[in-house]
């Protein structure tokens, strides 16, 4: 199957679970880097996937949902110039891999996740999202996996929901709801994710939803009689919400399915890479044994 990983939460995750103590040749922090390093190799030996593709983000304030929203993410701190060079090097690292990498500018990993998953998937086949974001629960479907590597649990499209609320189409209607703090999108307040759940059980979409907002003080839900009044107050804030929740599948991508094949690795230039960045040999005779799968 088609592995899609979500680099951005595997580099963060590294850069403050690892020492910042960790410098290269040049005394430049490489903790991020060596975790992300450690992550992929990992995940290459365990899946052995033929067809990866690696997702970055370039920026947490220039992507469309800022034209949309200039509040979008204005919540995060800017990363740090030693965590920013150490995402360029990570896409060297994947390169050196044997993995494709994809970054832009204007749209998030989770966009570049989606139109490789979806253009993929009208070719016949199916994907792993590795990744723990919960957002990228809606593009699963028949057939694909939601893989949580760093807490070794797996999805499929029948166990979205009871992880995480709604079944996986209705994720960016569920989010339209209740709002997401962690990119500082409004919702509708009042609204906590026991009641857009219970909401999306009983009408399939946020348009559906609105459409029967009569009928909702009927609902066995607690506060129910409030709901057609809350909502209807806040219906501007929930389309946004979903504008900006919803992954952009439609993305200009260019690429083609040879392009995801996995490569034999650079075991030279990956070890040029360890000794630069003074990782020791385990990483090395890692990339060796990956090497060897390929053949001579």
């Amino acid at each position: 199957m088609l592995h899609l990983v979500d680099a951005s939460y595997f580099v963060f995750r590294a850069y403050y679970s690892v020492t910042p103590e960790m410098t290269d040749a040049d005394g430049q922090p490489v903790n991020a880097l060596y975790g992300f390093a450690r992550f992929m190799g990992d995940l290459l030996e365990r899946a052995s996937p033929a067809q990866v593709a690696v997702a970055f983000d370039e920026s947490l304030a220039s992507s469309f949902r800022n034209d949309i929203y200039p509040a979008y993410k204005a919540n995060r701190e800017p990363a740090p110039e030693e965590l920013k060079r150490q995402f360029a090097w990570c896409r060297e690292f994947c390169r050196l891999m044997g993995v494709a990498e994809y970054a832009d500018g204007y749209y998030e990993a989770d966009d570049i996740i989606g139109a490789i998953a979806t253009r993929m998937r009208l070719a016949g086949h199916r994907s792993v999202l590795v990744t723990r974001d919960k957002d990228l629960a809606q593009l699963v479907r028949h057939g694909d996996e939601f893989w949580d590597f760093a807490g070794d649990r797996r999805y499929g499209y029948a166990d979205i929901a009871g992880q995480f609320g709604v079944l996986p189409e209705r994720m960016p209607d569920y989010l339209a709801l209740t709002g997401d703090s962690v990119d500082n999108i409004p919702g509708v307040p009042g609204i906590g994710p026991k009641t857009a759940s219970a909401l999306l059980d009983a009408y399939e979409s946020l348009d559906h939803l609105y459409d029967n907002l009569h009928a909702l003080p009927a609902l066995p839900i607690r506060g129910a009689a409030r709901l057609p009044g809350r909502l209807a107050e806040h219906r501007e804030a929930a389309y946004l919400a979903r504008r900006l929740t919803r992954i952009a599948c439609d993305m200009p991508l260019e690429f083609r399915e040879s392009d995801l094949q996995r490569r034999r690795p650079d075991v030279a230039g990956l070890a040029a890479l360890y000794e630069r960045s003074r990782f020791g040999p385990m990483l090395a005779r890692q990339a060796e044994r990956l090497a060897q799968r390929f053949g001579a």
